[in-house]
């Protein structure tokens, strides 16, 4: 049984009141035991949000990283300095990460790794442009990013993944996959994991991530492949993302 996982990204938005307005909300044991719920604010807050969500069931998780462990690399935050705030997941070759930065297959890979050497949880992202789906090219694309990270880790590590399909044209756009496109994408996740480790196509999560709010939470969430939603916007509203968890519940 794989233990539902909702992640709310904050992206680059957030102030001290929205952090205290989350330590608050979630407070006490008010979601369902059988649910992992994060929240991933900017750098600028971890230590705040380690604080605040103290006494809730909110883990902690980073935007990004870097690969390096440290030295001159002026603006960039390692692997180590996250786990010493208490962070707990860290996104990996977000769409955005991939789009304004230039971030490759070859970058998440290796940031993949540096979070496992820190004992981090790699929420490593992975989906497909509006031009790729158009062109029937889905399955290829985000097998190829999936492949490119995943082959080359050992079994152990692979299993310390969560997955999150995030197709690019529903970041942001208010545009969503139906949830039988959703689920037809996972479906091809899960058998492509079946062929390189069955163990691990049983166990590994794998989230939706893509315009998830309250309305189409529960539709998306009962999917047999969607393990759980890396929420965007949403995440931003104490009663949106407290909602969406309910679903998950």
């Amino acid at each position: 049984m794989r233990t539902p996982l909702i992640a709310g990204n904050w992206k680059m938005n957030g102030s001290a009141e929205r952090v205290r307005a989350f330590g608050e909300a979630f407070a006490g044991d008010r979601l369902p035991a059988s649910l992992d719920v994060a929240v991933i604010p900017p750098f600028p807050y971890l230590d705040q949000a380690r604080r605040a969500f103290a006494r809730t069931p909110l883990a902690l998780g980073a935007q990004t990283l870097s690969p390096e462990p440290a030295g001159a690399h002026t603006g960039e935050v390692s692997a180590a300095m996250l786990a010493e705030f208490g962070v707990a997941y860290v996104l990996v070759g977000h769409s955005e990460r991939r789009q304004h930065h230039g971030e490759t297959d070859a970058d998440a890979y290796r940031r993949v790794c540096a979070a496992l050497h820190a004992g981090l949880v790699p929420v490593l992202c992975v989906g497909e442009t509006l031009k790729q789906r158009e062109a029937g090219a889905t399955r290829d694309a985000v097998l190829g990013q999936l492949a490119a990270v995943l082959k080359p880790l050992d079994a152990d590590r692979r299993r310390r993944l969560v997955i999150a399909y995030e197709p690019v044209w529903a970041i942001g756009t208010g545009r969503t996959a139906t949830p039988e496109q959703a689920q037809a994408t996972m479906k091809d996740i899960r058998t492509w994991l079946e062929s390189l480790d069955s163990d691990l196509a049983q166990t590994l999560r794998l989230l939706y991530g893509g315009s998830m709010k309250a309305d189409n939470a529960a539709e998306l969430l009962a999917q047999p492949d969607i393990d759980g939603g890396l929420v965007g916007g949403a995440s931003l509203q104490v009663d949106e993302f407290f909602a969406i968890c309910q679903s998950a519940g």
